[in-house]
């Protein structure tokens, strides 16, 4: 299990992959920060006040943590970066389906109405976590910047 976790292909796959979807993600939320704020809004979960200072610090967090994740410089910091957010959006996503919000992620655009949008973003996170947690097991050094 180790030789599989540690495998350095594997976690410059995984460190692609889960940067690409960060660097993505953030995006739409740093061009568009007002439709980002409605889409915390729709959780319900952050306070009326801080919602426009976590609309404009979120997507930052997540592009600097996408770039630092596919260079391979500031790893570690990196990757406790993004399995911090991904638990987060699971979290926000979990309490939204629990009380019956039907919203879309919000991950990679405005989030809206959607019936069945909210499991697709949890299943997607799930799997997320998952590359993660890789990530953070890993003691693959190759292809990282010192």
């Amino acid at each position: 299990m180790r030789r599989i976790v540690d495998n350095d292909y594997l976690t410059m796959l995984f460190r692609l992959a889960v940067g690409g979807v960060f660097i993505g993600a953030s995006v739409y939320k740093i061009i568009e920060p007002g439709d980002f704020a409605r889409s915390i809004w729709y959780y319900h979960m952050v306070p009326g006040n801080l919602i426009n200072l976590m609309a404009l610090i979120l997507p930052w967090l997540e592009l600097v943590a996408g770039l630092c994740l596919v260079i391979g410089v500031l790893y570690r910091g990196a990757v406790i970066a993004v399995n911090g957010m991904t638990v987060i959006f699971i979290i926000a996503l979990s309490v939204a389906i629990q009380r019956g919000i039907d919203i879309d992620c919000g991950c990679f655009k405005a989030a809206q109405a959607s019936g069945e949008a909210a499991w697709e973003a949890l299943i997607f996170d799930l799997v997320l976590i998952v590359l993660t947690i890789q990530l953070a097991l890993s003691q693959s050094t190759k292809w990282r910047l010192k």
